[in-house]
């Protein structure tokens, strides 16, 4: 019971530390919140005294998929936006949207493949209540301290933006908090995972030829966003309402991005193309599982195994 107690606690603070995170996006320098959260959490992480620097047993098959993976989307976002550019739209958008399906169904390729669920990945409905909730709650911080009582533009300059960012977002949550930080915690302890796989999120922006400051402000930000993934283990904390919400504003108030109409249907076959690899590896492991049940047990010969027959 003292375990338990303590467990939800630890986990009430860490939901105060994440709203105190979220109000500080109006507080605080975009730099300076880079460096101000990671440290709060770093110093809130040793004052709990909890067990997130424990020592695992490093699996170096993961450690070699998450960084092969890594690179291959980091690389493929690189060539979209600094080879391409909007002078191809085509090869811009091809390049784009691959590098977002392989983040999605790759990992939900090679965990299956390893024997494990998609809620590793946290796709399932584990503590999904809980993640809706918090969810909710670091959305309306987030909404009343970037959207509301914004003024939007027309829908053409609006609606196309908000689309890809369920896209991206969607890439994100999944890629980088179901799949890079739980392979990374689970081979070298939380804090450690969760530090890495934010350092890694801000630095894969280098793709999108984001300058280091910005970059910066991201690791800061990404380390909130994986302790709010690591508090319920569900995606449902991120998506589709908190990360996207923060991309689109982001997006919206630079104006450095300009889609037309079409790019919506685009968007749209990605965002499917992610749900059908999900929904596959849904599929495919209830199917296995269903044949672990119906096997017959070894030793029996088949004769055994026939249903017995009553005579009347």
């Amino acid at each position: 019971m003292k375990i338990i107690r303590a467990e939800v606690q630890g986990t009430w603070i860490w939901v105060a530390w994440l709203i105190a995170a979220m109000f500080s996006l109006a507080l605080l320098d975009l730099t300076v919140y880079g460096v101000v959260i990671p440290v709060s959490a770093l110093l809130l992480a040793v004052l709990t005294g909890q067990s997130v620097w424990r020592r695992r047993t490093i699996d170096w098959l993961d450690l070699g998929a998450v960084a092969a993976l890594y690179i291959a989307v980091v690389v493929l976002f690189r060539v979209a936006f600094t080879v391409f550019t909007e002078a191809n739209v085509l090869g811009l958008f091809l390049c784009f949207g691959a590098g977002l399906v392989l983040g999605v169904a790759v990992p939900v390729l090679y965990t299956l493949r390893r024997g494990r669920t998609l809620s590793d990945l946290g796709l399932g409905l584990g503590n999904w209540k809980q993640a809706v909730l918090l969810g909710l709650i670091l959305t309306s911080v987030q909404f009343a301290i970037t959207l509301f009582g914004y003024a939007l533009p027309a829908p053409v300059d609006w609606v196309p933006l908000l689309v890809m960012s369920l896209t991206v977002g969607a890439f994100e949550t999944v890629f980088f908090r179901g799949f890079v930080q739980t392979r990374l915690s689970a081979s070298l302890g939380q804090a450690p995972g969760i530090a890495i796989a934010a350092a890694l999120y801000a630095a894969y922006h280098v793709g999108y030829g984001m300058d280091v400051e910005g970059m910066v402000f991201l690791f800061g930000l990404g380390v909130a966003y994986a302790i709010a993934f690591a508090v319920v283990r569900n995606v449902l904390v991120l998506w589709p309402l908190l990360t996207p919400l923060g991309s689109f504003f982001n997006n919206l108030n630079s104006g450095d991005i300009q889609l037309p109409w079409e790019a919506i249907l685009g968007f749209a076959d990605v965002l499917a193309l992610m749900a059908a690899s999900i929904l596959l590896g849904r599929r495919w492991l209830k199917r296995k599982n269903r044949q672990k049940t119906t096997a017959p047990l070894p030793g029996r010969s088949r004769r055994e195994r026939q249903p017995t027959q009553r005579h009347l």
